[in-house]
Order: C-alpha cells, then structure tokens, then sequence
C-alpha cells in the first residue's frame, strides 16, 4: 500500500475554516459595538488560534491552519484588500440553499475603480503568527482564487474609464496575485491554497445562464480563468505546493450551486498548474467520480467525502468504499481524504458543533491510516 505522505497535499487533510469558538465570536461583537479595542481583538483572536491549532495537531493532521479565525469570510476579506478594490455602495446577494429552505448571503459590493495592484503581503502576520506556533502540523494559508475577484462582480463591478479594455484588467490582477505568491514564500509559506467555487459554479447550467445574463461567455469562462490561475502562479518558487479547492457554495450549512464536475474537468484537470486538487463529493450534487479520469499523473485529488454541513459521522466503511470507487479512475496514489469544505466558510459558521468538527477530523485521519497505512 502507499505510505503518509512527506509533501502536501497529505493523505488526511482539511479545507481551512475552522469553527469559531463562542468567545472569539463574542470579542468580533464587542470590537464592532467599539468596546474592546483592535488589538484586544487580535489577542483573542491569537488566543483561539494556539487552541485551534493544538486540536488539529492532536487529531494527527499534517497540516494546520488559524481555522481563518481573523476573517468575516474566506475571500472577502483578502480581496477587499486588493489595491485598487474598494466596497461599493449596496450588496451583492447570493442566494444558498438548504433542505428547510433558501437563505440569502450578502456581503458590500466590491468596485475597481482604479489599477489592481498589491500595496503589501495580504495576511503576512496572520501567516507569521500560525507559523511560529505550528509544531508538528505543516502551517497552511488559504486565500481565494483570482476568479473570485472578478465572479463576484463580473464585468459591471469594473470601471471602464480603468480598465477600457478588460485583458488589462486580468493582465493587473494575475500579476498582483503572482506579486503575492512570492511574497508567502519568501515568508516561508510551503503550503498554499487557492480557494475557487468559480470553477465548480460553472458546472452547473443555471450558473452558466446567469452568467451569459451579464454579457460574458458562460461557455468558455473556465478557460479564461484556468489560464489566469496559471499566468498567478507562472513564476512560483519550488518548495511551495499550491492546491485548489473547488466546491458549489457553503454558508451556514447551505450551497448556492449544483451539478458534476463533467463541464469543466478535462481542461480543469489536465491544464490548471496547481500540484492538487481538494474537490466537493459528499453528496449527489457533485455527480460522480468519472471526470476524475482527466486527472494526469503527479497530481493529487483530495476527495471531500466527509460533509461539514451536518455533524452526523460518516460510517469509515461507507468512505473507504467511495475511495475504492474513485481509484477507478484515478489511482489510489494520488488520493487523499478531507471534508468537503470548511466548516464556517463565513464567521457564523456551519450547523454543527465543535465535537462534531473535532470527530470528523479524527474520523478523517484514522480512515486515511487504514487506507494508505
């Protein structure tokens, strides 16, 4: 059988969101209400994160990350400290679904209104605290794709008078990026992930009307970002993996999209320069494991077969069985195992408590050990 890996992606692994725990929440809530100050924040917030980073270490993980404790949201936070980004008046409204109903997520709009450019390292001693605690577990940051940057606002979110022609504004945005990426590695950061439900979004054909809704073309839209993933990541040093997630949405314990990754995989897998990919399987809505048949050799598929949107434990059978189905068609060298997303993607989090987090993790880890020894 193949053995732990050295590298990450590891063979038991998770996303990055974390549960935040009830006093952090609390100090969030006394920071915006102007009774405790930023820097009493940020000492809980340091605080939570020595806690959070003990527990994943005590499951066995190889990797750790701050749980994204410092964030409101998984991306909003990094893009709107993009230069040349700023809120915009109003809020974009995505709307999410769950068994009981819909529910509506609507951060501030975001607005380019002059170039894109990286004014300082987004998240530099948010990454520099989690690695000066990190012992045994590889420290990982976790920040949103490029595409995101543009799939929130499309086309209507850019100034015209900025950027008239748009190949400007990705050629800005893909260096801005690439700018970061070295900037983490010059940190010491070995572990990076690009978190991207653009990807996974343009699978499913009610997306894909939207979009061509908004002037774009819907049908071709992946490729465009697969090549600015690409151009960000061109010049990455060695000694940095780089993975994606792709999953359809997660707020609360609801999705905002569905469908396989059929439409997107044979350029996804075969072309997207990143060293693994973390993919959304823990239900029907992200079809089956046939598209995995694209995935090259060298490239690692981490399966997300354990749900973070209920706190009911999978059966370990029941996973190894679904493992034993995706190497089918990808072989079992280059699988690994881990939710299917975070579990608070956004600060209030998903509908589970923190034991229920802390047995799907251990759960993770000790199905990984039976499978890959």
């Amino acid at each position: 059988m193949s053995d732990m890996r050295t590298n990450p992606p590891f063979r038991a692994d998770h996303v990055g969101s974390l549960l935040r725990p009830p006093a952090l929440l609390a100090a969030r809530d006394d920071f915006f209400a102007g009774r405790i100050t930023a820097d009493q924040l940020r000492a809980a917030e340091d605080e939570a994160i020595v806690s959070v980073v003990a527990m994943q270490e005590k499951a066995g993980l190889q990797s750790a990350t701050d749980g994204e404790f410092r964030r409101a949201s998984w991306h909003m936070d990094f893009i709107y400290q993009l230069g040349g980004i700023s809120k915009a008046a109003g809020n974009l409204a995505v709307k999410f679904h769950n068994p009981s109903g819909d529910i509506e997520w609507t951060p501030a709009a975001l607005h380019v209104n002059s170039k894109i450019e990286l004014y300082h390292t987004i998240f530099e001693e948010d990454f520099k605290y989690l690695k000066s605690i990190a012992t045994s577990a590889t420290p990982k940051l976790t920040i949103p794709s490029p595409n995101m940057v543009h799939y929130r606002g499309g086309p209507a979110a850019i100034d015209p008078a900025v950027y008239p022609d748009i190949e400007e504004f990705w050629t800005d945005l893909a260096a801005a990026y690439a700018d970061e990426v070295a900037r983490l590695a010059a940190l010491g950061c070995e572990y990076l992930q690009f978190d991207d439900t653009s990807l996974a979004y343009l699978n499913d054909p009610a997306q894909r009307a939207e979009i061509a809704g908004r002037g774009e073309d819907a049908e071709h839209l992946h490729l465009r970002y697969i090549k600015q993933v690409n151009a960000a990541l061109a010049g990455r040093p060695s000694g940095l993996t780089v993975t994606t997630h792709l999953c359809r949405g997660n707020f609360r314990s609801s999705w905002a999209a569905e469908g396989g990754y059929d439409f997107v995989a044979e350029a996804l897998f075969s072309d997207l320069d990143v060293d693994g990919f973390f993919l959304e399987y823990d239900d029907e809505r992200s079809g089956g494991f046939e598209p995995l048949r694209f995935v090259p050799p060298g490239k690692m598929v981490v399966l997300g077969l354990v749900t973070t949107k209920r706190g009911a434990l999978e059966d370990p059978d029941d996973l190894k069985r679904r493992i034993d189905e995706a190497s089918r068609y990808v072989p079992l060298d280059q699988l690994c195992l881990s939710p299917q997303c975070g579990f608070s993607s956004t600060v209030e989090g998903n509908a589970l408590s923190y034991d229920e987090e802390v047995a799907k993790l251990n759960l993770i880890v000790s199905v990984a050990h039976d499978v890959w020894g």
